[in-house]
């Protein structure tokens, strides 16, 4: 079931990555768009700058998804580095645990907003597309999140009770 979890956390996080080049591939490519419509034919592409904020806020809230999977968010660590392995691992999953239940605090919050008819019924300004679709990368991006931080939890759990052996800098091997 570790195994299971870590790889399909790994595969999750190849899926965003593609997703986020490929958002960021979209934006790059209706604003060039927009660039020459405007300034070579004098015809603006009008729903440009709405769709390309749309796909900036996915791209943001996916590459937070894929920094968390990486353990690559902003921390302050002097605490876990000067404990030992096994009391490092306990630690930063007591720690990951409480970042778990904030995310899926997160998710079900977010999900709660796009489902209310408030926010159904509203549509974008230039495009009339449902707003709903672009409140939902909140959500979907903070699931991704928690089960990034779900796999991280699961992996310091199993380094704290079955650490790894690894030779001291300077041993021989």
């Amino acid at each position: 079931m570790y195994a299971l979890i870590q790889t399909l956390d790994g595969w999750l996080a190849r899926l965003e990555k593609a997703l986020v080049v490929l958002l960021t591939a979209g934006i790059a490519g209706i604003m060039m768009a927009q660039v020459i419509r405007r300034y070579f034919f004098g015809n603006p592409i009008f729903w440009a700058e709405e769709i390309s904020a749309q796909l900036l806020v996915f791209v943001t809230l996916f590459g937070l998804s894929l920094l968390a999977q990486g353990g690559q968010l902003v921390s302050i660590d002097f605490l876990p580095r000067a404990l030992g392995p096994r009391a490092r691992h306990v630690l930063l999953g007591l720690l990951g645990t409480a970042f778990l239940v904030l995310l899926v605090f997160m998710a079900r919050l977010g999900w709660s907003w796009v489902n209310l008819p408030e926010s159904r019924l509203e549509l974008g300004a230039t495009t009339q597309l449902p707003r709903w679709y672009s409140y939902s990368a909140l959500p979907l991006a903070m699931a991704a999140m928690a089960f990034h931080q779900f796999a991280a939890v699961l992996r310091h759990g199993h380094d704290a009770l079955w650490p790894t052996e690894t030779t001291q800098p300077g041993a021989s091997t």
